[in-house]
């Protein structure tokens, strides 16, 4: 740890954190660097990011802008037991606080084509359907530099994808998470890009998804209203925020019941923030099936007894679910280029569709 008004650079070789609108986070810090900065009397009440663009070694090549940038994606937090992520940059520092800054590794070089299998639901020359596998990361990141969707597409489209995303994430219009499976729309022009964005924007194109949740809702439907943002003291979550992170609302209904033990639930997306159906199911006492962030390994508990008296196979299923139990079934838009309304459907996976049989 620096001394007083110093700082250290320590580089850690493991991923401080698996996992942007959207649901994913994935490799965000991978084989990150983390610097310690104390903050000495003579910074008492600056702001936050003034604070630290005097204090941060030179060599840490961190210009005032670019701390902003990385308090603003909650990279910045007090480093003590519980510590809270600061994410405003005009937050008043005080003696003797110390803040921990997580720098991510330098973003990888443009994406290279890779010849990896896809399922193409749709194609034509404006955009695909993809069925993206759980497993898959969709754009490369620290971490995860190749093997992505983005990698799949340049070999399968060549040039024919659009660039607004950027070269880090070409024809990406929306993301899921890596272990999240099913339908992502992807452009492969520009006109599609800014079509398709717009109706994500004004809520107008519709996606659906099926979980399996632990528990059963009291109720057979509802509405999940509550801000996103970062957890307060977790940066590996998001969470429900009273102050600060992005307005989500989520509408379920219980496709079906499996005792008190689990259900079978649908979501519909009115808007689309990190993680959102997790957070939002564990906010109302019913975590995904698997969930690593969200949920537990083992219910404890009337919820535990309840998993005690279900079948071997039940209890093997639901204990060995290795991912969120999540599944991108519908997606329907309005097609950019031809104005007609289009609709596709993706079956569950065999491992939830198995989770669901076994529970059945």
């Amino acid at each position: 740890m620096a001394g007083e008004g110093g700082a250290d650079r320590l580089d850690l070789g493991a991923p401080v954190v698996d996992g942007a609108d959207d649901e994913e986070l994935e490799g965000e810090e991978a084989g990150c660097t983390l610097i310690a900065v104390t903050i000495p009397d003579t910074a008492a009440r600056d702001r936050l990011d003034k604070a630290l663009a005097q204090l941060v070694p030179e060599a840490a090549g961190l210009t005032r802008s670019r701390l902003q940038a990385l308090i603003g994606e909650g990279r910045v937090a007090l480093d003590q037991p519980g510590g809270q992520t600061i994410d405003d940059a005009s937050y008043r520092v005080k003696p003797g606080q110390v803040f921990q800054i997580a720098v991510p590794a330098p973003e990888p070089a443009v994406p290279v084509a890779q010849d990896i299998p896809l399922t193409i639901v749709f194609e034509d020359d404006d955009l695909l359907v993809i069925d993206k596998p759980a497993g898959m990361v969709v754009h490369p990141a620290a971490g995860n530099p190749d093997g992505t969707l983005v990698n799949a597409l340049l070999f399968h489209c060549g040039e024919r994808l659009s660039g607004i995303g950027g070269v880090r994430r070409p024809g990406i219009v929306h993301r899921l998470d890596k272990d999240t499976s099913g339908l992502m729309v992807v452009a492969k022009t520009d006109r599609a890009h800014a079509g398709l964005s717009a109706q994500f924007a004004d809520r107008t194109l519709s996606r659906t998804y099926h979980a399996v949740v632990w528990g059963s809702p009291a109720t057979g439907e509802g509405e999940i209203e509550g801000n996103i943002g970062r957890h307060p003291t977790d940066r590996k979550r998001m969470a429900v925020v009273s102050k600060g992170g992005k307005p989500a609302l989520t509408r379920w209904r219980t496709l079906a019941r499996y005792g008190l033990l689990a259900a079978h639930v649908e979501c519909k997306l009115a808007t689309g923030r990190t993680h959102q159906i997790r957070v939002h199911m564990a906010q109302i006492g019913h975590p995904l099936v698997g969930d690593p962030l969200y949920g537990k390994a083992r219910p404890t508990g009337a919820l535990g007894a309840r998993l005690k008296e279900a079948t071997p196979d039940a209890q093997a299923q639901l204990l060995g679910f290795r991912r969120q139990a999540l599944h991108a079934k519908d997606i329907a838009f309005r097609h950019p280029a031809s104005g007609d309304m289009v609709a596709f459907t993706s079956d569950l996976p065999a491992d939830l569709a198995g989770l669901i049989f076994s529970l059945e």
